[in-house]
């Protein structure tokens, strides 16, 4: 039998009075909690896993405690790995208010970093100001009470502590960003203001190569060749040097050999072998003279070098040819080596060898939640703390190895400064960090990597 048409099971005038007086219970009894949306930064491409996320809005909304007797869940328990924190909560906010509010900022957002934005969201996060405390929300329910007159008013949120994963916080309210300051994997990069110039040295030679000149460049070089030169006749010193393949053209090639040693006490122009590095072809011949420089000593490494320097050799007096040269560096950003392009000719007195100077860094403030990224090996991570005084940065979030001696450059403030070279990662922040050495200790009593861990067979 259908309902009675004389009554109204609900109108909407009764439903917004409802609502109403919901809404303003809430703001009675309710506490002022801070809604902080979930973002997603990047999802796996197959599981849709969501592999990062952010924090970096803030709503306040009030609500209701439904655990007004305290927190639920199972309370703290003390486990094998430390003391566990399980505890829970339950909210009541208003449906009205967070459509209202809410739903239409997070509508603007991007549908790659905010799926559903009508409702509470599973995964969002909400800062509990009684205890200090933050929570995830694990479950939404939006049924209860049950169609009171043909209709629900309320949204039930089940929060869980929440238990930080890496995920960026960064919602400019510093009550709640400090909480997972010292949280996750930290590192403290020890940084300095400027780079120390490298210096080196060398002296004039007789009868050493001056160039080696690469009449055919050869092809399948996947690996770096030798270069073998015939040796110097008795008492003059062997010349050395070494290979510098590249891939153009779809082919690999040498594109250049540079001396290490130009020798001394060659008479006659030594013979040039090219073997190894599994390609074929190359061919090379040089020439010698008798007033060049000789092997180049590097008098200090420096630091602070992002990329290779120039180097710059005085020209001899009067006419003759200026010696040329290259410098390696290393991933400590510190000057390993100087090349001979072309040892010179026409020296009479010992010249001068001039190192590029330096990066000169140390300027700027980093932000809080900043992105810094080294300049050599490209890696990334999120500042958590800077220390002016001390030149200590710590950072979290990291994506790769950061080298010694490249500069860490931040994204918004500009801020740039190179890494210490004796001291890159002075100390680790992690909870997990024992994880290992319980892992190795648990191997003793039983090795899952063995046929057979609970016998001998």
């Amino acid at each position: 039998m259908a309902l009675n048409p004389f009554f109204l099971q609900g109108s909407p005038g009764e439903q917004r009075l409802v609502q109403e007086l919901i809404n303003e219970q809430l703001k009675i009894y309710g506490v002022e909690v801070t809604y902080i949306p979930r973002k997603f930064v990047r999802k796996q491409t197959i599981l849709k896993e969501v592999q990062s996320s952010k924090f970096d809005d803030n709503f306040l909304l009030e609500a209701y405690v439904n655990t007004y007797d305290g927190y639920g869940g199972s309370g703290d328990i003390l486990t094998k790995f430390g003391m566990s924190i399980r505890d829970e909560l339950t909210l009541t906010i208003s449906r009205e208010r967070f459509e209202d509010f809410i739903s239409p900022f997070l509508e603007e957002v991007s549908d790659s970093e905010i799926e559903v934005y009508y409702r509470p969201r599973e995964g969002d996060m909400i800062y509990f100001p009684l205890g200090q405390r933050l929570f995830e929300i694990k479950f939404v329910e939006h049924e209860q009470p049950f169609y009171q007159l043909g209709k629900n008013y309320v949204y039930e949120l089940k929060c869980e502590l929440f238990e930080y994963e890496d995920e960026v916080v960064d919602t400019s309210i510093d009550e709640i960003d400090s909480l997972l300051e010292d949280k996750g994997y930290i590192v403290d990069l020890q940084l300095i203001s400027a780079g120390t110039n490298a210096s080196a040295t060398s002296s004039i030679v007789s009868g050493g190569i001056q160039q080696i000149f690469l009449n055919n460049d050869g092809y399948g070089y996947t690996g770096t060749p030798t270069v073998a030169i015939s040796t110097a006749p008795s008492g003059g010193t062997n010349a050395s040097a070494v290979a510098i393949t590249t891939f153009k053209g779809g082919i690999n090639s040498i594109k250049e050999i540079l001396l290490i040693n130009p020798g001394i006490g060659y008479t006659i122009i030594p013979t040039i072998t090219i073997s190894g590095g599994n390609g074929s072809g190359a061919a090379a011949t040089c020439g010698i003279t008798t007033s060049g420089i000789g092997s180049i000593t590097m008098s200090s490494n420096g630091t602070g070098y992002a990329t290779a320097p120039v180097i710059t050799i005085s020209a001899p007096t009067g006419t003759g040819v200026t010696a040329t040269a290259k410098s390696v560096i290393n991933s400590s950003g510190q000057v390993t080596g100087i090349r001979i392009i072309n040892s010179g000719r026409g020296y009479i007195s010992t010249p001068t060898i001039t190192i590029g100077a330096a990066a000169t860094v140390g300027v700027g403030t980093y932000w809080k939640n900043e992105i810094v990224t080294g300049s050599v090996s490209g890696t990334t991570a999120r500042t958590k703390r800077w220390d002016s005084d001390t030149y200590v940065l710590q950072v979290g979030i990291i994506t790769g190895t950061f080298y010694p001696g490249e500069v860490i450059t931040g994204s918004k403030s500009g801020a740039a400064y190179a890494i210490k070279v004796s001291a890159a990662n002075t100390s680790i922040t992690d909870k997990y960090r024992q994880n290992e050495e319980i892992e190795e200790e648990a191997d003793f009593i039983l090795d899952f990597t063995e046929s057979n861990p609970f016998g001998v067979y």
